[in-house]
């Protein structure tokens, strides 16, 4: 680039910066618009010719770097558009799942060890009754009645629905459950 045309870019940097307002009107965005015309212009300084209008050279520069940047704005404009729908799902967030998860793995821990050991053998990690009833060294019958007992306590300390005041503490909450052989 020619010192005389370095010297009178600086000349339009004003009038630049006046015309990006009114393109932008917005102070930060129309100095980044003049900033990155003049960022061009020196790159293409080989392309200018000297008979033309520097001025015109300029202006049409700033037009172009921002009629460039409105499509860009569209593009990203549509596209985030066409995902909206993809990342945001009717989906109900899961909040009453893990508020229920939490209560029922509580529920879980409060019960007696021979009723969790029954319940984790067979619901949890999927052995069969005879599977479980020969890890736990008990008939048959004994599993399967330990079994039912807690998923029954496990179904109502969940929904806090134990039965009459033997299943409430003096404060109302249920009671812990208690050991049924």
């Amino acid at each position: 680039m020619t010192f005389s045309l370095r010297s009178q870019l600086s000349d339009h940097v004003r009038t630049l910066r006046r015309y990006a307002m009114t393109l932008v009107r917005n102070r930060d965005d129309a100095e980044d618009l003049v900033q990155e015309t003049l960022v061009r212009a020196i790159a293409g300084a080989r392309t200018y010719r000297p008979e033309a209008n520097l001025r015109s050279w300029l202006f049409g520069i700033l037009h172009n770097v921002h009629v460039s940047d409105l499509r860009r704005d569209q593009v990203r404009t549509r596209a985030a558009a066409s995902i909206e729908p993809l990342v945001r799902s009717d989906v109900a967030p899961n909040q009453p799942d893990q508020v229920e998860l939490a209560r029922t793995m509580e529920a879980f821990a409060r019960l007696p060890e021979d009723q969790r050991r029954a319940l984790m053998l067979v619901a949890v990690d999927g052995l069969s009754y005879q599977e479980a009833a020969g890890i736990l060294g008990i008939p048959l019958g004994t599993l399967m009645s330990r079994l039912a007992r807690g998923r029954e306590a496990l179904r109502a300390d969940v929904r806090g629905d134990l039965r009459g005041d033997e299943g409430r503490g003096d404060d109302g909450r249920p009671a812990p459950l208690r050991v049924v052989k």
